[in-house]
């Protein structure tokens, strides 16, 4: 694309909660990056994932976003303090904006479209790695915890022993 002799730099935009960081998150941003030429990736902040999901994430706004800014796919970090995407727009322009593909088709899909259509942004959906998930993630977590619970004071001991 060009812009009075200019190359104009597609700028593309992949928001996520990025909580416990896994290889669907790795492939989304790489598909991401792919697609523009400077990527920027929003962090969802922990107050809107608890206002949308009904609970914090395991771990913390700050250190997804340290996590997030590690990869080389990505070119810059947005901490997202406001669940509208279109405030998100206005706030840090960009012209694509990257999607998982449950919100194909579906009305908050089809808002979204409508929305950013408005302002030139296009849509781009990508699949979920279906065999990994931090929800799945999670709840293997959430099963492990009684068990390390009753381990931590034996290993504790043992570190003082050993």
């Amino acid at each position: 694309m060009s812009r009075e002799g200019e190359m104009m730099t597609v700028v593309g935009y992949a928001p996520g909660a990025w909580d416990l960081f896994h290889v669907g998150h790795l492939n989304v941003l790489r598909h991401a990056r792919e697609r523009c030429d400077y990527l920027v990736a929003g962090v969802v902040d922990d107050a809107n994932l608890e206002r949308v999901k009904g609970r914090r994430p395991v771990v913390p706004t700050l250190e997804r976003a340290e996590i997030v800014r590690a990869i080389t796919y990505v070119d810059e970090v947005l901490v997202e303090t406001q669940p509208d995407k279109l405030e998100t727009w206005r706030r840090r322009p960009f012209d694509v904006f990257f999607k998982g593909d449950d919100w194909r088709g579906t009305p908050q899909g089809a808002d979204l479209e409508r929305r950013f259509g408005s302002v030139g942004v296009r849509v781009v959906y990508f699949p979920y790695t279906v065999h990994t998930s931090s929800t799945r993630l999670r709840r293997a977590l959430e099963l492990l915890e009684p068990v390390v619970s009753r381990r931590e004071p034996d290993e504790e001991s043992e570190s003082r022993l050993g």
